[in-house]
């Protein structure tokens, strides 16, 4: 299978929620559209960013359901279907194929903290059970466990594994991802977007692009007409923003900012909650930086 095109800039989507904190589906429709008309080239649903722990498996297809509908032709959608139960993510995945995905996004398995050839032996049995392209999601800081380079190395070869999204910020490993021929690389944090388009990546799934998609595309758009120079200018005017949305667990500060700029999505299933008056106040700040409040 060649690596499909899914775009350089894919948002992993937050959940709206009701004040009852049941899922609000018009607003994930609203959201979508925005998303899309701002930057997004794709979206990703039901990833960690969208509370994925306390959705329902019956939340998480109604969800994709009407992001495929709200996306229509104009862009991919990518199912989070991972779990740390190999079985469960197999099932989530076939289903999400039956929604229509594009692809499915699977999380290194988190707290059972399975050896590598364990992880190298999950990722191929999800492969196994879909026609889907799969996108390998290492995330050592949430999931416990690290997939070497050489292990994703081992499973770029299985047909329909596509791409690793990668939230580790070793650049001597991201070195060795780019250089698998044929494999998409993205950055899975925002601040590693310019290194992964700089190793000639694909692009990134992405929080911050909830807020500033379109300087985020502007960026991959000069890195890859070779202004290096103006996309780290843009790139650094961004850190600031980049860094108020890890001053709590992700999703609670983007939760926050959307709030702040009129674009509420109701607050965070526990055991996350909303962001406090801190927290709040540093979100702030960084959008006044930028100057979008």
């Amino acid at each position: 299978m060649m690596t499909p095109d899914f775009g350089t800039i894919l948002t992993a989507m937050v959940t709206p929620f009701h004040q009852d904190l049941t899922v609000d589906y018009a607003g994930v429709e609203r959201l979508a559209g925005w998303l899309l008309e701002n930057g997004s080239d794709g979206l990703v649903v039901a990833g960690t960013t969208g509370e994925s722990p306390t959705l329902t498996d019956d939340e998480k297809l109604e969800l994709l359901r009407v992001v495929i509908a709200a996306a229509g032709d104009k862009a991919p959608v990518i199912a989070g279907t991972g779990t740390y139960d190999t079985r469960h993510s197999i099932e989530l995945t076939r289903a999400a194929e039956r929604c229509g995905a594009d692809a499915a996004l699977v999380v290194t398995p988190y707290y059972n903290k399975p050896p590598e050839r364990g992880l190298i032996e999950h990722f191929r049995a999800v492969a196994a059970a879909t026609d889907l392209p799969v996108l390998v999601y290492n995330i050592p800081g949430r999931s416990g466990v690290n997939l070497s380079s050489s292990a994703i190395a081992t499973l770029a070869e299985v047909e329909n594994i596509v791409a690793v999204k990668q939230a580790n910020a070793d650049l001597d490993e991201l070195d060795r991802l780019c250089a698998i021929e044929g494999f998409g690389v993205y950055a899975g944090d925002n601040e590693l977007l310019v290194d992964v388009l700089r190793r000639g990546g694909r692009g990134g799934v992405l929080v911050a692009s909830h807020v500033v998609g379109r300087q985020m595309a502007e960026i991959a758009h000069l890195m890859r007409a070779g202004d290096e120079a103006a996309a780290l200018a843009i790139d650094d005017s961004l850190r600031p923003l980049y860094r108020a949305l890890t001053v709590t667990t992700n999703p609670i500060p983007v939760k926050a900012a959307l709030d702040l700029l009129g674009r509420g999505v109701g607050g965070c299933r526990l055991p996350l909650v909303e962001a406090d008056e801190r927290e709040r106040d540093v979100v702030a700040a960084a959008l006044r930086e930028l100057g979008l409040l």
